[in-house]
């Protein structure tokens, strides 16, 4: 039960919100501390960026952490909703601490805009589902990027390196289904545990297979552990990543063994490289430049930007669901879910572009995702 007594410290986002008097509330669960933490600390400095309101209405943002941990997450859902009344949820970070929070969302019927990027939070839209919205593009783009880098360097045959938990599963379910089509032959599947300390079993397996390349699936820090891994194990082949390793601390723990790795990420990451036409680019670099500025040159974030992005949509969403109720109510959660499926068309963000509907509570299209490759602790964009 100690999880529980970090749980229940609100983080002010930032004093200004003004919580006493804010017309609009918003519920934020991100994982500040836990296996987790390098992806909810940038989301949680960005939220300190958030405007102070929209469309003249306060925002009231409470924050709390859920330790990385499927059960907290669920326990400050039901907080933030009974005991400080939320119109909407923003969060969590990681898919299995997201797909908790999403039940509870979903039961009592709170729009939740998910960090995370597990399509299982979004899909089939039924049930909980329904009430969900998320912001990483589903599994499908990322893996068309992945396997058409793959045939343009002659690679044919993949290892596949997933996290014991949904993130992983649903890449490795959708990896099954896409790979045939695009030529690729999958020659195995690991899986370790985002708290293991030895990946030595996993690596000589792969390294048994000599595989073209390798893809992992897995969030955060613990990503970078099967590829130190393989490095000291002499494995050569192309390995790829998922933009849920898409932050300083990542490139950090896996040093001079990340060289060479290629991530299919949000433009944001490379922001500077894209050509001038990306319509991103410049929605990007407004954002990198602001973040930068209050945190440091070098410091953003993928995560951080998809907390952006986050409140992007609740400036397009509040206008129109004030039009037909106020907030505070069950009828204000109904007009602000709706006005994310219904209104969502077209809209440019940092790390995509986004249409949604009631299909579709993701909406990113494939200008969601570019490749970069990693070099001496670089992101290098890959045209």
């Amino acid at each position: 039960m100690r999880i529980f007594t970090k749980l229940f410290v609100v983080l002010a986002a930032c004093s200004a919100f003004g919580l006493a008097h804010a017309d609009v509330k918003v519920g934020v669960i991100l994982s500040l501390t836990g296996p987790a933490a390098s992806l909810g600390i940038p989301e949680q400095q960005t939220i300190t960026m958030w405007p102070t309101e929209v469309a003249g209405q306060k925002l009231a943002v409470t924050v709390l952490d859920d330790a990385s941990d499927p059960t907290a997450a669920s326990v400050a859902a039901r907080k933030l909703i009974s005991e400080y009344n939320v119109d909407i949820l923003v969060g969590p970070s990681v898919t299995p601490t997201a797909l908790a929070a999403m039940q509870v969302a979903g039961e009592v019927k709170v729009p939740m805009i998910s960090l995370s990027g597990g399509g299982a939070v979004v899909l089939p839209q039924t049930g909980a589902r329904t009430w969900a919205f998320k912001m990483p593009p589903s599994e499908e783009i990322q893996l068309n990027v992945i396997f058409d880098s793959m045939k343009k360097k002659g690679e044919k045959t993949l290892s596949i390196i997933a996290t014991n938990n949904a993130y992983g599963q649903v890449f490795i379910d959708e990896a099954k289904k896409v790979a045939p089509s695009a030529g690729i032959e999958i020659v195995s599947v690991e899986r370790f545990g985002a708290t293991d300390t030895s990946f030595v079993s996993q690596a000589l397996k792969i390294k048994e297979k000599n595989p073209d390349a390798v893809f992992i699936a897995a969030a955060g820090t613990p990503a970078a552990m099967p590829q130190i891994e393989l490095k000291n194990r002499g494995y050569s082949g192309t390995q790829y990543q998922t933009q849920a390793v898409a932050n300083n601390d990542y490139l950090r723990v896996g040093g001079k063994a990340l060289n060479g790795t290629l991530v299919t990420v949000a433009p944001l990451l490379v922001a500077e490289q894209l050509p001038d036409d990306n319509v991103i680019k410049p929605v990007a670099l407004s954002y990198v430049e602001a973040f930068e500025k209050k945190y440091g040159k070098g410091s953003r974030s993928l995560f951080g930007g998809m907390a952006w992005d986050a409140a992007l949509l609740l400036e397009q969403a509040i206008p129109v669901a004030l039009k037909s109720a106020k907030p505070g109510t069950p009828d204000f959660r109904v007009a602000l879910r709706n006005a994310l499926e219904n209104d969502i068309k077209d809209v440019v963000l940092t790390e995509g572009v986004y249409t949604m509907s009631a299909d579709d509570h993701n909406g990113a299209d494939a200008r969601s995702q570019v490749l970069v490759k990693i070099q001496d602790g670089a992101w290098k964009y890959v045209p």
